[in-house]
């Protein structure tokens, strides 16, 4: 189901795209903007107009549809639920072997901090 809808959603995008790229580029794309006037008239809807705003529709309502799936997939699992902590092997050798460290020669004068002039 999930993968049908996404290709249907897939191909509605690239119709909306050419119908956007086909429309006349005066500035009013999807009935917004155009001239600035105070008055003026309207510009006639046409064809590619409805089916551009038709497309927008689909696209709007097959992502939400698309969303509300992913949500419900992805709220029966857990990524707690799929890993198995009790098979995880730890090895008992530490990272650090503390026999092979070997420890500065003693020296009988102690250090001293460096003075102050």
């Amino acid at each position: 189901m999930a993968n049908v809808l996404l290709i249907f959603h897939l191909i509605i995008a690239l119709i909306l795209i050419g119908a956007v790229l086909l429309q006349r580029s005066e500035g009013g794309g999807l009935g917004m903007g155009g001239d600035s006037s105070f008055m003026s008239n309207r510009s006639a809807t046409t064809a590619l107009n409805k089916l551009t705003w038709i497309l927008a529709i689909i696209f709007l309502v097959t992502s939400l549809i698309l969303t509300i799936l992913a949500a419900n997939k992805a709220s029966r699992e857990s990524i707690l639920d799929t890993n198995d902590v009790d098979a995880v092997e730890v090895e008992d050798s530490p990272i650090l072997d503390l026999k092979k460290l070997k420890a500065l020669p003693k020296d009988e004068n102690p250090s001293n901090p460096p003075k102050e002039y």
